[in-house]
């Protein structure tokens, strides 16, 4: 296989429809049509900043699926990774359509589903060594067991090859069979990445720790690199392992339409910039800068901006 890549990536992606009226999810009759997925945001949002980008999967042959298919190829996504399920469905989600900045609801149908049968048969070691960096969620590690030893299979052959490799935890309770568990192998598989990107609140979760350098050093001390937490209205706080650190400031929003997403552009913002080898004063002031495009659109991914409308 002759494709390389800059940056591959693993995960679920769902058809999202979101509600065109605000209220009950009962009440809602008319829907957009979305696609969904934490790691499939992240993948599109560097796509988009022209960043050569494979997202490995499985989708079901369906709708769904085809639907997924298609938007990979709108937003010039590598899909060699992709496999269709002749057994198993494309999940989605219905989101309700959130006012004043609220979280919206979200209710996923997705038990089962095509994605979560991920497992090592999956991994193509020629296809992800043609990657120079490997990103990993929390979401993808909560969809199955298999999965997760996908995940892991993938840290430990790309650490090996001298791949760097980022970690968002983003924390799914509700997918694990308890939080001890999440906290468990979110934290072996964080202990395997060179940039780890927590929120203030997953860090405490994680680490059991409240302050940003606290929560830094108990992965520092693991052998990460490079931590960034994301620290909501006052911005992001980093620390490396060389003991450089320092807080970058939010970017101010006035119309914060849906909260959603924000954490994926701060990735894709985080990511990419060190990719292109900036600074990370760089990287996380373009984190914060895509995090806050990404929550003033209603779906996930729509607020993700291209190169020249990043303005850098």
């Amino acid at each position: 296989m002759s494709t390389q890549l800059d940056v591959i990536t693993i995960g679920e992606a769902m058809a999202m429809f979101v509600a065109s009226q605000s209220g009950d999810l009962a009440a809602a009759e008319q829907f957009v049509k979305r696609v969904a997925g934490a790691e499939l945001n992240v993948a599109t949002g560097l796509a988009r900043l022209g960043l050569k980008v494979g997202w490995v999967s499985r989708v079901g042959n369906d709708s769904f699926g085809r639907y997924v298919l298609q938007q990979l190829v709108k937003e010039n996504i590598d899909s060699h990774g992709v496999t269709t399920d002749e057994r198993f469905a494309t999940g989605f989600q219905l989101k309700s359509k959130a006012e004043n900045g609220t979280d919206p609801i979200v209710e996923y149908f997705r038990k089962g589903s095509a994605a979560s049968h991920l497992s090592v048969a999956d991994f193509n070691a020629e296809y992800f060594c043609s990657a120079r960096h490997l990103h990993l969620s929390g979401v993808a590690a909560a969809l199955s067991d298999s999965s997760l030893e996908l995940l892991n299979h993938a840290a430990r052959v790309m650490k090996q090859q001298g791949k760097t490799i980022s970690f968002d935890p983003n924390l799914r309770p509700v997918l694990w069979k308890s939080e001890a568990e999440m906290v468990k192998q979110l934290n072996q598989l964080a202990f395997q990445a060179d940039w780890v990107l927590p929120g203030l609140s997953e860090g405490a979760i994680l680490t059991g720790h409240k302050t940003p350098e606290a929560i830094a050093d108990f992965y520092l001390d693991q052998g990460v690199k490079t931590v960034v937490l994301k620290t909501g209205a006052d911005g992001a706080w980093f620390k490396t392992s060389s003991g450089e650190k320092g807080a970058v400031s939010a970017v101010k929003v006035e119309n914060v339409v849906d909260t959603v997403g924000a954490g994926d552009g701060f990735a894709v913002g985080v990511i990419s910039a060190l990719l292109e080898g900036k600074t990370l004063e760089h990287a996380v002031s373009r984190g914060n800068k895509i995090g806050s495009l990404a929550i003033q659109v209603i779906g996930d991914s729509e607020g993700l901006p291209t190169r020249s409308a990043l303005g850098e």
